[in-house]
This record gives structure tokens, C-alpha cells and sequence, in this order.
């Protein structure tokens, strides 16, 4: 199964430079380009909410300053939704403390808009259960499916380890992750009813093999590719920016905001959904911009 970094129909851009530095476009990506969304998704990764000092590159108590940020901007885009690709909050020591974390950031994250979704990452359940933080942010599962603006989109969970525990109470290695039999067959029962096409929101990743990828990630694929529908998956978990294209699927790895010091090492971005199955991502501050049709 071919890997490339990029292709002609995968075309890389920087937020609004994008128009400014494509003299050899062609007319159809630049009436894409011009065109009114039909949906618009705001778009975080990786916020390791927490309150505790710096580690490293991460800068846990400069989270809610820079997705203050990001909400401003996702108000100016005018969303239709907004998609946060999993680690929204760190590990803590005791149940209390990371829920502490949890309820903090999820008011501010669900302030934005009222059609908001949580992808589940490692860090989310590394203490708490999946059942207590879908309590606290108020969402049903960690893999459901919904439409907008004429497209079909996606949501897995792959915090399981390999023989099919779910992530919670520090049970599990962060490179173990899986997506379980049961999930997989619901995900072929969910493709094959829907016409449209579709986008995947994903934390763990699942176009390599690797610490960061999902364990059975090639299983995962097949099931993508033999719906002839999904058109792109978008991931977290590697903290930075990243893009292949496997068995005719766009993947897009979007950047942490967690990392680094200073509105300058912000990263989010803005997801399009335009006509012709164009999609578009808007990158800000770190966060890398994509078009791919």
C-alpha cells in the first residue's frame, strides 16, 4: 500500500497566503478556494490541559490563554462546529485533581459553540474512566457518527488496550492503543449506510506504524478504503504537523497547542467542507493549512 508525503491534488498553504501564492493553480482549485462552505468546523489538538508547571516543550497552564485565542478566531470564522482531536486535558495524580482539569477546559471549549465534540485521547482517561469523562463534558459515546453541511463525519476511539480493555485508572501503556472487533464492525455498519462523503476525527494515528499509531491501524484502513467513501481522517497525538495520503485517503496529523511558550506557538485551525468535495484547513499560529479535492 503506497505512503506519499504529498501528491498534486494535496496542496499545502499558510491561512490566507494560500490565494496570494498560487499563481499556477488551476481555475477549479481556485473556485473552490472562493467558494461558501457548506459546512465549517473549528479545529484543536492536544491542549494538555493542566495546573502544573512547564515540562519540556509543553506549557500546560498557557492552554486557556491560547484557546482563548483560538475561540475568538472560531467566532470571527463563524463555525458550524468545533472538533477537539483528543488530550484535552493531562494526567493527573488523583481522580479529583484531573477532573478539577476536565470541568475547567470543557467550559471553555463548550462555550464556543453549541455543536461541540470530544475525541478521546490517552491523557483524557489517564486517570478518570470514559464513563466519567463523558459524564463531565456531557457526551453520550467516544465513537459516533453525524451529518453536516452535506457530509458524513466520523468519530473512533482507540483507547483500548490490545486485548480489548478500555483505557482508565492508569491501566494501560499510551502505545498500546487499538480499535476493538465490535468498534470496527460498527464502523462498516455506519459507512455502508451513508451516501455521502465522509471525514474521520481520530486521536491516536492510524496512516503509520509506530509509537503513535493505532496498533491495528492497517485493519482500520482496509475498512476505510473498501467503503469507497471516506475522504479524509484527521489526528492528534503526534504534536505536530503531518500528511500522507494511503490507499486513496487524505491524512492529516494537526499540530499540539500544548507545545511551546507564547501566542506564537498557538496552533488550530478551520476546517471547509466546499462543493466539488473539496476540503480545506485553514492553519493559524503552528498549525499548517491543507486543500485536498
Amino acid at each position: 500500500m503506497p505512503i506519499t508525503s504529498i501528491n498534486r491534488r494535496a496542496f499545502l498553504y499558510r491561512s490566507s497566503l494560500f490565494l496570494a501564492g498560487s499563481a499556477v493553480l488551476s481555475a477549479d482549485i481556485v473556485r473552490a478556494a472562493e467558494a461558501e462552505p457548506l459546512a465549517r468546523l473549528g479545529l484543536v489538538t492536544d491542549l494538555h490541559h493542566a495546573d502544573k508547571p512547564p515540562a519540556g516543550s509543553r506549557y500546560y497552564r498557557e492552554t486557556l490563554g491560547k484557546f482563548a485565542e483560538a475561540a475568538q478566531r472560531f467566532q470571527q470564522e463563524k463555525i458550524d462546529g468545533l472538533v477537539e482531536l483528543g488530550d484535552i486535558i493531562d494526567a493527573a495524580d488523583s481522580v479529583d485533581i484531573e477532573t478539577g482539569y476536565l470541568e475547567r477546559i470543557a467550559r471553555e471549549f463548550s462555550a464556543v459553540h453549541d455543536r461541540h465534540y470530544y475525541v478521546l485521547g490517552n491523557h483524557c482517561v489517564d486517570t478518570l474512566t470514559k464513563a466519567e469523562f463523558l459524564g463531565i463534558v456531557g457526551q453520550e459515546a467516544c465513537s459516533f457518527s453525524f451529518d453536516l453541511g452535506g457530509c458524513h463525519w466520523v468519530v473512533l476511539d482507540a483507547c483500548f488496550r490490545g486485548d480489548g480493555e478500555p483505557y482508565g485508572r492508569k491501566n494501560f501503556k499510551w502505545t498500546d492503543a487499538n480499535i476493538p472487533a465490535a468498534q470496527l464492525d460498527w464502523l462498516r455498519r455506519d459507512l455502508a449506510q451513508t451516501p455521502q462523503k465522509t471525514v474521520v476525527f481520530i486521536h491516536q494515528r492510524l496512516d503509520e506504524e509506530g509509537p503513535h499509531a493505532v496498533n491495528n491501524a492497517a485493519e482500520v484502513r482496509a475498512v476505510l478504503e473498501a467503503s469507497g467513501k471516506v475522504h479524509a481522517v484527521l489526528q492528534g497525538h503526534y504534536h505536530r504537523n503531518d500528511y500522507r495520503e494511503v490507499g486513496g485517503i487524505h491524512y492529516g496529523t494537526l499540530a499540539a497547542m500544548i507545545e511551546g511558550s507564547g501566542e506564537e506557538n498557538n496552533a488550530y485551525g478551520v476546517l471547509d467542507i466546499l462543493p466539488g468535495d473539496t476540503i480545506r484547513i485553514g492553519g493559524f499560529r503552528k498549525q499548517k493549512g491543507y486543500q485536498w479535492s
